[in-house]
């Protein structure tokens, strides 16, 4: 994946200026979600036609990578797989919830495949398991999984 900075600046500095209250001035994260172009791609198309409204990372990554956890009204700007902003969302709701306790309801909401949790469970043990070989660590049914919910508050 490339960054373009140049991209997610002119869409961070177009929010701004249609949204002045905004209390964050300072350009956000951003990043694609999964670890391929043809899933980063399909999932930020899903989010700009409004149905992919969640994700869902490991707290494994969270604690490898040193990152803070999501908190409600934080912003992100999604990308495509290369780097081209596509939208501004904010967070909404965050749980964290084991794997083998995602709901059906939340899988919708994720908005990914079909939308069960069949396909939902199958296509994240995956990608966990990936995320995790490099380490030679190995997917685990009880892992936590930070469930965010976001809405799209402003798209290119």
């Amino acid at each position: 994946m490339k960054e373009n900075l140049e991209s997610v600046e002119n869409l961070w500095n177009n929010f701004i200026e249609t949204n002045p209250n905004n209390t964050n001035k300072d350009i956000p994260i951003s990043f694609y979600f999964c670890d391929n172009k043809i899933d980063a791609d399909e999932c930020a198309e899903l989010v700009i036609k409004g149905i992919k409204r969640a994700t869902a990372t490991s707290l494994w990554w969270f604690k490898k990578n040193n990152e803070q956890l999501p908190k409600i009204g934080d912003q992100y700007i999604i990308t495509d797989w290369s780097g081209n902003a596509k939208a501004v969302i904010e967070a909404t709701k965050i749980e964290l919830v084991p794997y083998n306790e995602i709901t059906s309801e939340f899988a919708e909401i994720e908005g990914e495949g079909d939308k069960s949790l069949e396909y939902w469970k199958k296509v994240h043990k995956d990608y966990y398991s990936r995320e995790m070989e490099p380490f030679n660590e190995e997917f685990d049914e009880n892992m936590i999984i930070v469930c965010e919910q976001f809405k799209v508050v402003y798209l290119k």
